[in-house]
């Protein structure tokens, strides 16, 4: 099916205030130095959801520069580790910029062909989690059983591939496969999330290992029931924008900021 269009979306309205958004830079240098700190940012929060597996997974952010450049952690760190200053850039080829150590191969294939094939795609998340690896051993999509796992109707799609990723063509084949979507299971292997910027990204994927959670324990307790075609969709309007997805991401990132100084 069809992406989104940006008309399908509802922004929330809400009682009292002002919503926060996006911060507007007025220099490259600025936004760079911002989307550094939200990656580091990002992966200490996936670690201490325990989103993490040995020396797999990486989160990718386009430099707001070089188009063709992104941000990547190093190889064999540990998420919980991360600082802007560790963070390497490379280009769309898997060509370092900046930086110094070792780059996950599958990094390379996997985002760069993603950020390569679609413009949209700002920063793209994957690792390899419980859940998500539990759901992806079977060939079937999230069904929309509550209003979090409506995010993903129509919005996410399967993709089989390499189960250890080295293919330089994986990414490009998986951009191909999403489209305008904005998250794919990757059967036998997880799960995988893009959006306009870390936050949204990374909200995404925190969002869809735990549809993945809900899904496996409700399916485990008996039959489920999902929502109707019309709700399901009626609810992805209120959920699915990049820009609710940066606004749950706001909460985590504050609050990873205020314990973790050494992020800057």
């Amino acid at each position: 099916m069809s992406g989104i269009s940006e008309a399908e979306f509802i922004i929330p309205t809400p009682i009292g205030g002002r919503l926060p958004t996006p911060e507007v830079f007025d220099n490259v240098e600025e936004e760079r130095r911002d989307r550094k700190r939200r990656l580091a940012a990002a992966f200490r929060i996936l670690a201490r959801f325990g989103l993490t597996e040995g020396i797999a997974g990486h989160i990718t952010v386009r430099d707001p520069e070089f188009p063709d450049r992104s941000w990547v952690n190093q190889y064999a760190q540990h998420f919980s580790t991360i600082c802007p200053d560790d963070l390497i850039c490379i280009d769309d080829t898997g060509v370092v910029h900046d930086g110094t150590g070792p780059v996950n191969a599958a990094a390379v294939a996997i985002h760069c062909g993603i950020h390569s094939a679609n413009p949209a795609a700002i920063a793209a998340v994957h690792t390899h989690t419980t859940w998500g690896r539990a759901f992806s051993a079977r060939s079937r999509l999230l069904a929309p059983i509550n209003q979090e796992a409506c995010l993903f109707y129509e919005n996410h799609v399967l993709f089989r591939g390499d189960i250890v990723v080295l293919a330089t063509d994986e990414g490009r084949r998986i951009a191909e496969a999403m489209g305008e979507k904005k998250a794919a299971i990757l059967l036998n292997h997880g799960l995988l999330t893009v959006g306009g910027s870390v936050d949204a990204a990374v909200y995404r994927f925190i969002a869809m290992e735990r549809c993945c959670q809900v899904q496996l324990l409700a399916e485990a307790a008996g039959a489920i029931e999902p929502l109707s075609e019309e709700e399901a969709l009626a609810t992805r309007a209120h959920l699915a924008s990049d820009y609710v997805a940066w606004l749950g991401f706001q909460g985590l990132y504050q609050q990873v900021i205020r314990e973790a100084p050494d992020l800057g």
